[in-house]
């Protein structure tokens, strides 16, 4: 009878638990509903704005014919008399659906509108709202107004351009069949990028409406599409020309092409006269042609709301979208493109030449794997007690989500790799082999991870126990092994904000005992090396004494008496004679003893406490840490003063050094050998050396955020900068720093110029130089716009330097005297948001962009930075790099419910089989190249703690930089397989200089 209750308790709780689902997906499903209805009623009101404008047209149009040419004003009116309707008349606002002609109001000149490529181009059409005076949006330069410079008037450039009627581009009297003429009305390139502009306006407020202005071209004519057509035959005999004789082709040469942005009309000179031909002109005495010509205009007025297929793509996307609310990305295919959605942004990719049938496309993961090949940095900047000496001759500490072991004399490194996330804290086990490291909590789309301690084994890098997995929160503060006991037990101190105190079984993995310490921040714990039941901790003016009994804690705090109390404890280490000696922050070591109960002041019932038995003045400043040697001897290290004292067993100061300024303040020090010292320093630096000779940095690495990095073209260095304004050169080969600078402000990104001698630097005020790798000197400097500049980029020739700033200019530089001397050649005007990636194709002329708002724009550097409106045309371009995040060869590596921000970088192999993912996960994701479909497979790797901000492939794709944002960490990552120099063997497999415990997921 219970177990039945039991199970119908579960099926109560299951269904009660799907209920709000259930409620969730019907209300995103009524939401998608509503977004639908809602995008139909702005189409309505788009078409009808398009019929009343269409209607005002007309007149328009005869004002500035007669403006331009006043003896076309007899012409015209003969033309209009002849018809003896022309009040009635309507311009056709969807001439390749109903298949009517419009009227000749197209055929103002001898000449009409053509587009950049040679295509005709379409008459004007004027909206009410005037347009504001801005820069030409396709070039750099300043709107050019036809007939400037020839004494001709000017003719106002029209905001929003018609579709041409295709007939005008024919001779006279060649009849054009119907099946060409939608052919050419269906020219891809134009078509789907207008839909995807009216989308995109359909969401924009109506103030963003009436603040800005856009402008729209339908699709152009192809030139080799125009070949053989004629003009169709007016067989019927109610469509023919009042004066076909007079009628000339509306074609125009290459050299007379109009930008297709601004599209003004050609001017008609004064004094020619031009006999306007009236095609699709009506007898009067034919009604039923009359009344079916009617019934197609209410046709193609109703067609408007579906006149673009997106807009019933969009709304099956919604819907089917409508269970998973967290999805921001969709794809579908139309034809020649693939449409993507990011935030409900549509991004339109054409298909290129090559790919015959899409949908047959089959993606893999690359043949190529990566192995961890070098760690650069050290975690000292926020972490105490993270540095430690093993027997092996390797040097144990952590940074990002690695626990590093680095062998000083054979300068080689292995790899943990088991966590998660950030590791925060370490220690080493009585037998030195055994070690015990801590990591914060993470969050892995949307998932959390749970913080932990793994105990491991230093020589086979195999975890042997997970401690406190479910059970601790936000993250790990301090670990420490017991020594009495052999180190049977492991104490942890978590980040919550009690502090929780907990004692574990190292060989069981369970909980011994557990309590609250303190709200303050505790920043060391350790056993009593004599007594495992006496445990210390110190922090933020506090020193407490725990004692264990039965599974129970007993706290007693350590009484300053008649000492300054100091605002902190930084670290405390167990004299030979079971003293307690604490640094704090007043630049003090305390003595702590145990006294006897004070009956006489207390009363009785008093109990013994700890006290201070001496002070002894060690440093100016903190003093951060305390090591103990062998003898009795004691080191001290201080923060202010950057220096490291030697002290007897009796507190007598015996030896003193001082560490560089460069490499900051003293946080640890591990004994090698008694005499040599290993040194972790506040500037995330690890120094060797001794008092006698000296100290030298072993590994060294960046103290904030980074973000640029480029690798050199020829041979194996790379460069970096970041948020600490320090710009480093990096030797991939012998895994040092090569040499570092400091700038007045901090460095967002970076390139070598192909000659390889000099690379520019981008900086966070619109400042951008160039150093000489030799000298290191500044040779240039320059400076556009006032915000940060975000991706700097030299053609593959090195001729020309492309600059992406945040203000939505890229500012392009002819190049000159090895990359020494640089000259503004024009920018980019086009963008709606800051620049993030750019790329220029292989033949040095044309460059591909994104920016903020997930737009894909191409520019004709050559054709003085002009803006190609038709991105069709570039969908088989070839590109020196591809670092663009959006583009149709690297579709496929955003993930299901991405969001725009998701991924930080990409770059593509050298040799073009491979591309490497940055994300926002801490991970990197290794695909093959191309992957346009979506849910592409790849290897995943893991190594960083923050946000991973940059990849880049060596010059030889033989191996592949990354960097992390907030973990200041770079990893050096050794391609494995075809095509990236090495062996065939697994990411897990021994090279000659790096060993790592982990196999990559493949997603």
């Amino acid at each position: 009878m219970d177990s039945s209750t039991n199970s119908l308790d579960d099926a109560s709780a299951d269904s009660s638990a799907e209920f709000p689902d259930r409620a969730s997906m019907m209300e995103v499903r009524l939401q998608a509903q509503e977004d639908e209805i809602t995008l139909l009623k702005s189409s309505l009101a788009d078409a009808l704005r398009k019929i009343r404008l269409h209607d005002q047209l007309l007149p328009l149009l005869k004002q500035q014919l007669i403006a331009v040419n006043p003896s076309a004003a007899r012409v015209l009116n003969q033309a209009c008399c002849s018809d003896g309707c022309t009040s009635s008349r309507k311009l056709s606002t969807s001439s390749a659906i109903d298949g009517v002609r419009h009227p000749a109001t197209s055929q103002l000149s001898e000449s009409t509108v053509t587009n950049a490529n040679g295509h005709i181009g379409s008459p004007v059409s004027v909206e009410p709202r005037p347009r504001p005076v801005t820069l030409d949006r396709s070039t750099q330069t300043e709107p050019t107004i036809l007939g400037q410079d020839t004494g001709q008037e000017r003719i106002p450039a029209p905001k929003r351009a018609q579709s041409l009627q295709l007939e005008d581009a024919l001779p006279p009297g060649q009849p054009m069949v119907e099946a060409t003429r939608a052919k050419l009305h269906r020219v891809p390139g134009l078509e789907e990028e207008d839909e995807e502009q009216e989308e995109y306006e359909e969401g924009r407020s109506e103030q963003e409406k009436e603040m800005s202005w856009t402008s729209s071209v339908e699709e152009p004519i192809q030139p080799t599409t125009i070949t053989g057509l004629q003009r169709e035959d007016f067989q019927d005999g109610t469509c023919s020309p009042e004066d076909p004789s007079s009628a000339s082709p509306l074609v125009r040469t290459s050299e007379q092409n109009l930008s297709p942005r601004s599209g003004p009309l050609s001017t008609i000179q004064e004094g020619e006269k031009q006999t306007l031909v009236r095609r699709n002109s009506e007898k009067l005495g034919n009604p039923e042609r009359q009344r079916k010509r009617l019934d197609k205009k209410a046709a193609s007025s109703a067609n408007l709301l579906t006149r673009s297929p997106s807009l019933e793509n969009r709304a099956k996307e919604l819907v089917s979208n409508a269970g998973s609310p967290g999805s921001r990305r969709g794809t579908y295919s139309q034809g020649q493109s693939i449409k993507m959605f990011i935030r409900g942004r549509p991004i339109t990719m054409y298909i290129p030449s090559n790919i015959q049938n899409y949908e047959d496309l089959k993606m893999e993961p690359p043949s190529e794997r990566l192995e961890l090949d070098w760690v650069y940095g050290y975690r000292g900047r926020d972490c105490r007690a993270n540095l430690y000496f093993l027997p092996t001759g390797e040097a144990v500490y952590f940074t990002a989500c690695v626990v590093v072991l680095y062998h000083i004399n054979k300068r080689t490194q292995r790899h943990y790799r088991k966590h998660t996330d950030c590791v925060r804290c370490l220690t080493i086990h009585p037998d030195k082999v055994r070690v015990a490291s801590g990591q914060t909590a993470g969050v892995e789309k949307d998932k959390p991870l749970q913080p932990c301690v793994h105990i491991w084994d230093s020589t086979t890098l195999v975890t042997l126990q997970q401690i406190g997995l479910g059970t601790f929160q936000r993250g790990i503060g301090s670990v420490a092994f017991s020594s009495a006991d052999s180190g049977a037990f492991l104490c942890v101190i978590d980040d919550t904000n009690e502090h929780m105190l907990s004692v574990w079984d190292c060989n069981k993995g369970t909980k011994h005992a557990e309590v609250k310490s303190t709200n303050e921040a505790v920043f060391a714990v350790d056993f009593n090396p004599s007594d495992s039941t006496n445990i210390i901790t110190c922090g933020k003016s506090h020193v407490y004494f725990w004692t264990l009994t039965a599974g129970q804690f007993m706290k007693k705090q350590g009484i300053f008496g008649k000492y300054k109390k100091p605002k902190f404890i930084q670290c405390f280490v167990f004299s030979l004679t079971g003293d307690v000696l604490t640094g704090d922050s007043e630049g003090n070591i305390l003595t702590w003893g145990k006294s006897a109960a004070d009956i006489k002041t207390l009363g009785k019932g008093a109990k013994e406490t700890f006290q201070i038995m001496r002070q002894t003045r060690a440093h100016e400043g903190s003093v951060f840490t305390l090591c103990n040697l062998q003898g009795g001897a004691l080191l001290s290290g201080g923060g202010k003063d950057r220096k490291i004292i030697r002290w007897s067993a009796d507190l007598a100061p015996e030896r003193e050094c001082e560490i560089p300024e460069n490499f900051g303040a003293v946080r640890t020090i591990a004994d090698v050998d008694g005499e040599e010292l290993l040194v972790g320093t506040t500037r995330n630096a690890i120094l060797r050396g001794t008092f006698s000779d000296g100290f030298v940095a072993i590994v060294q690495g960046h103290l904030d955020e980074m973000w640029g990095l480029a690798t050199h073209p020829s041979v194996n260095t790379f460069l970096t900068c970041g948020h600490d304004r320090q710009v480093c050169l990096w030797n991939t080969e012998e895994h040092k720093l090569d040499w570092c600078i400091t700038l007045e402000e901090y460095g967002l990104c970076a390139d070598f110029c192909p000659v390889g001698s000099v690379v520019s630097v981008g900086l966070s005020t619109g400042r951008w130089v160039v150093l000489d790798l030799l000298t290191r000197e500044v040779v240039s400097e320059f400076t556009d716009g006032n915000e940060q500049l975000s991706v700097m980029r030299y053609s593959p020739d090195g001729s020309v330097l492309a600059v992406g700033s945040h203000d939505n200019f890229i500012y392009i530089y002819n190049v000159t005297e090895s990359g020494r001397r640089y000259t503004r050649f024009g920018k980019c005007n086009g963008h709606s948001s800051f620049i993030t990636h750019l790329d220029w194709s292989k033949d040095g002329k044309y460059i591909m962009s994104n920016s903020g708002d997930y737009e894909i724009l191409y520019w004709d550097i050559a054709a003085g930075c002009k803006l190609l409106r038709n991105r069709f045309e570039s969908k088989d371009r070839e590109w020196a790099s591809y670092t663009c995040v959006l583009g149709f060869h690297v579709m496929g590596v955003w993930l299901e419910g991405s969001d725009g921000t998701d991924i930080n970088a990409l770059c593509r192999s050298h040799g073009e089989t491979m591309v490497a993912v940055a994300d926002d996960f801490c991970k990197i994701h290794l695909f093959q190249y191309p992957c346009p479909k979506p849910k592409a497979p790849s290897h995943r790797y893991e190594g960083h703690g923050s946000h991973v901000t940059n990849v880049c492939f060596t010059h030889s794709d033989s191996h592949l930089l990354s960097i992390g944002g907030k973990d200041t960490c770079i990893l050096q990552w050794k391609v494995m397989g075809v095509g990236g120099g090495g062996s065939r063997e697994g990411p897990a497999s021994v090279s000659s200089t790096s060993t790592s415990s982990p196999e990559p997921a493949t997603s």
